[in-house]
């Protein structure tokens, strides 16, 4: 990466697909980095932490590092995932230096726990063969983490969400649990009497 580039991640970071910042304003700069590929920018209201630069280069390398076309993109996570057995574990392995660096931020325990969910919904759908390699294409953990992390720093994120999200999915865990063994009983109880 040029220089003149390099001194912009340290004040700047990354926007979401829609091309606004958290606050929801547009955005005008963006900068094409030595790969070529464009990434567009959103300043984190001039409180610059080293984590920043991380988190911004692994999500769009893992997410959206290539263009296929129509204003699509994907990244190296689905590809990766393809590879059997080793894809999904490598793709967690590097989703999780993301949640380690923003932990590293000062990201909130809440957010930091949505951040692991969605790594692991993304890690345990997309090890189910074929289906789960679709759904890596379009679920990016790594860009909704991005997007938590953004808003985080930028104090605008509601742990209230957060906290929220993870009790709808442990119950949902929960339920995905139960239901094959409540399922079970009542077959028993149906043969055995």
């Amino acid at each position: 990466m040029p220089d003149s580039a390099r001194g912009t991640w340290s004040n700047i970071a990354g926007s979401n697909i829609r091309g606004s910042n958290v606050s929801g304003s547009k955005i005008g700069s963006s900068n094409v980095g030595s790969s070529g590929f464009e990434r567009p920018r959103t300043d984190y209201s001039g409180r610059a932490h080293p984590a920043d630069e991380v988190i911004e280069r692994l999500a769009w390398l893992m997410d959206n590092s290539i263009p296929i076309g129509g204003g699509y993109r994907i990244g190296l996570d689905p590809i990766i995932g393809l590879i059997p057995g080793l894809g999904d574990l490598i793709g967690a392995l590097v989703s999780s230096m993301i949640v380690l660096q923003a932990r590293r931020a000062g990201i909130p325990r809440a957010t930091l726990l949505r951040m692991v969910a969605n790594v692991g919904i993304d890690s345990v759908v997309g090890a189910v063969p074929f289906l789960g390699d679709i759904f890596d294409f379009a679920f990016k953990a790594n860009t909704k983490n991005l997007q938590l992390y953004r808003e985080s720093r930028a104090g605008v994120h509601n742990e209230r969400k957060d906290l929220l999200f993870l009790i709808v999915l442990l119950l949902a865990l929960g339920l995905i649990v139960a239901l094959p063994i409540i399922a079970l009983i009542l077959v028993l109880k149906a043969v055995f009497g």
